[in-house]
């Protein structure tokens, strides 16, 4: 809505295509861009109609067939709108906000109609802020002014100050007078804004999209509320079959209500199957796995093991008896130098015999002899 005031703007249509610029072409140990023509000053040869060209037009220019306003739906206004009005009346979002509402008595601020009568001139008005305990934020707003950063100094916006109170009446300028006495009064007053309140605007109501603003109200504006809005039994009377949002919710702390006796207590147990991940073991290396493809595994394993222990010869309880007789007791003689020479010759003999006899691959049986067609 803040953006829907904006007036069309663009660049001229001719803006940096004013010349008669054309390329070199290549050559000339130069970019292709096109040049400016002539001789003798500092224009002659410059690139030209490039976006990255001084004097050049722009990328994209600005049209003024761009879409500057976008249509709200009514209802969304109605109900930013609403919610706006609703975020007045909460002091810690009016609190947020940055307004100064420490010493008020309540928040939304109702004062009654004879407080504003008789008020004419502004150091009425300064007057009765004060009473209220207002003018803190009024003050505050006189603090917030400054000068604007940017080029906005020198097209009529030089100067910057943060919002005050926002006071909603029911008063009718009077014939022939462009504003109420009440505005009068009252407008001369940094940061203060009169809106009436058949007439709310959202944009003051929640200025930069801010919920929480400042808000005093007349006591017959305020009443007349919901026959604007209207309410949660009956609809608008300005607004044909309007009601405004409410939560379905009395009580919006989930969390008090789940953890309640009375939840609790109807609740079932919850009961979740825990998936684990089981790591997919390899038969090849573990024999568990193996054994549950192959039942038959475990027999081949253990035939294996057996057949791999060396062959001892069967012994009597008499032999057991013996204690055989070991080299350095007493009565056995060591074996001499040239024993262990002709013992060591024998087993390299055997050995090589046996590295030297060519092996012969065993007869494959008829299921695996490969069939001749």
């Amino acid at each position: 809505m803040n953006k829907n005031h904006r007036q069309p703007y663009a660049v001229s249509r001719v803006a940096g295509a004013q010349t008669s610029a054309q390329s070199w072409g290549t050559g000339r140990a130069v970019s292709r861009i096109p040049r400016v023509p002539g001789g003798g000053t500092h224009r002659s040869g410059q690139a030209a109609f490039g976006n990255m060209c001084r004097g050049g037009r722009m990328f994209a220019p600005n049209k003024v067939w761009r879409r500057w306003h976008i249509k709200i739906s009514k209802g969304q206004r109605r109900y930013a709108t609403v919610s706006a009005l609703a975020a007045s009346a909460v002091a810690p979002l009016v609190m947020a906000r940055g307004h100064k509402v420490e010493q008020l008595s309540e928040v939304p601020l109702v004062v009654a109609d004879n407080e504003f009568d008789g008020i004419a001139k502004t150091k009425d008005a300064v007057k009765l802020l004060k009473s209220l305990g207002a003018y803190a934020d009024i003050e505050r707003v006189k603090e917030s002014k400054h000068i604007r950063p940017g080029k906005g100094k020198a097209r009529g916006r030089r100067y910057i100050q943060k919002k005050g109170p926002l006071i909603v009446h029911d008063k009718n300028p009077e014939p022939n007078k462009r504003a109420s006495v009440l505005a009068q009064a009252f407008r001369n007053i940094p940061g203060i804004e009169l809106c009436h309140v058949s007439r709310l605007n959202l944009l003051q109501l929640a200025p930069g999209g801010h919920l929480g603003r400042f808000v005093i109200w007349t006591e017959t504006a305020f009443k007349k509320l919901d026959g604007i809005f209207g309410t949660r039994t009956e609809d608008s009377k300005q607004k044909l079959g309007y009601r405004p949002p409410h939560s379905l919710m009395t009580n919006a702390d989930i969390n008090r209500i789940i953890n309640s006796e009375e939840v609790q207590s109807a609740l079932k147990p919850i009961h979740r199957e825990r998936h684990r991940y089981i790591k997919k073991k390899n038969p090849l290396k573990n024999l568990g796995a193996l054994v549950k493809l192959n039942p038959y595994a475990f027999t081949q394993r253990r035939i294996a093991v057996a057949a791999a222990k060396p062959k001892t010869k069967k012994t009597t309880k008499k032999d057991d008896k013996k204690v055989a007789a070991k080299p350095g007791d007493k009565g056995v003689q060591k074996p001499s130098a040239a024993k262990k020479a002709k013992n060591t010759k024998k087993r390299n003999a055997k050995f090589l015999k046996l590295l030297r006899t060519p092996t012969v691959a065993p007869e494959r049986g008829a299921d695996e002899k490969r069939v001749q067609l």
